[in-house]
């Protein structure tokens, strides 16, 4: 099992701790002005019953409803990573792929539950889209996500599909997919593709990152597999009211509305960086995420000089297939984006001035 390469342990969050309550954060990809103050109140009223032991069969069943499935296809989770945990631990695999760049916590877990791991690298050239037949046929438990973390390429639902095969696991990704007008390309709900496991997270869009919820959604065979493979009581009463308050009517017509707003606010974003072209900036599209990936000459100094002007970005050289070139930038509101604009003009300019380039841009 191979240990070099990208540090896939390494996470958004750290470069905005310590020091980051200083720091406007682009770096961490949980929506702003999260969670709202009704959410954060169902949450406060749950408090009461802590002295109880976890219940979680009404969010269970919000969830299944939410996706018009039964309560057998749904697992809630302590967020989307313990799923990645479960399913590294739980399943008899043997030739486990990962298609990266990705979100890099289903390598980890792989590996640490022993799985010598194959990579499919997407190729910055073909736009990091998904092409099926790049998987080898012998994998038999494939991981992807969608819309993809960093890349924020929303691939389509029947290319996702091809890579079903008997006696394969395909792991779906869609942490972000609640950010996507429509959930276009979603195949949560599905239950004519073989082998699909879809994982959800409720904490980007609600800004529960702390709370740690999330849930699988599966064939009964597998949920009960990982639920097997799960600690007792592994969502707190806290998370089980969080959950079901984010999937009622109310707060999916919420998200569906924020989704829209994040999308004008990515054009806004993507708009801008064009503006560096001349610098060699180009964004990697078209962007369907609440993130942007962006590859720069020089980031990683263009990165120290945004931290010091008061600016968290992610770095991208911790993402098999890509290098100290690509930022990771997540969408803010236009006010931000704009200093942000401003403060990436200075430290491109700085970057400049330390690699002898022109004065100014």
């Amino acid at each position: 099992m191979r240990t070099e390469g990208p540090d896939l342990r390494h996470h958004g969050d750290a470069e905005v701790r310590d020091d980051g309550a200083v720091l406007v954060d682009l770096a961490v990809n949980v929506r702003a002005d999260t969670p709202p103050a009704w959410l954060r109140e169902r949450i406060a009223g749950s408090l009461g019953g802590l002295a109880a032991y976890p219940d979680g069969r009404a969010a269970r069943a919000a969830v299944a409803a939410r996706h018009g499935l039964p309560v057998e296809r749904v697992l809630l989770t302590a967020g989307a990573a313990e799923a990645f945990v479960l399913l590294a631990r739980a399943l008899k695999v043997r030739q486990p792929v990962v298609v990266h760049p990705q979100f890099t916590e289903p390598e980890a877990a792989l590996r640490d539950a022993g799985h010598t791991v194959d990579r499919v690298l997407l190729r910055e050239a073909d736009g990091f889209r998904l092409d099926p037949a790049a998987v080898p046929e012998d994998a038999d438990l494939v991981v992807i996500g969608n819309p993809t973390n960093p890349t924020s390429v929303l691939h389509p639902a029947a290319s996702i599909a091809e890579l079903a095969r008997p006696g394969r696991t395909l792991v779906v990704d869609e942490a972000f997919m609640d950010a996507v007008p429509g959930e276009r390309e979603a195949l949560a709900g599905r239950t004519d593709i073989p082998g699909l496991v879809v994982l959800r997270s409720l904490t980007k869009t609600w800004g529960l990152a702390g709370l740690r919820i999330g849930y699988v959604l599966a064939d009964p065979e597998t949920i009960t597999e990982l639920e097997r493979a799960q600690p007792l009581w592994p969502v707190s009463t806290p998370a089980l009211a969080a959950a079901e308050a984010c999937v009622s009517p109310q707060a999916l017509a919420e998200a569906a509305h924020a989704a829209h707003r994040i999308a004008a606010d990515r054009a806004h974003l993507v708009a801008g960086l064009a503006e560096f072209a001349s610098d060699g900036l180009r964004v990697a599209e078209p962007a369907e995420g609440p993130f942007v990936l962006v590859r720069l000459p020089g980031a990683a100094a263009v990165r120290r000089h945004l931290r010091d002007l008061g600016f968290a970005v992610r770095r991208g050289d911790t993402f098999p297939g890509l290098g100290e070139e690509w930022l990771r930038l997540a969408v803010r509101d236009r006010a931000t984006v704009n200093s942000f604009l401003q403060a990436l003009d200075r430290a491109v300019t700085l970057a400049h001035h330390a690699r002898g380039g022109p004065a100014a841009r």
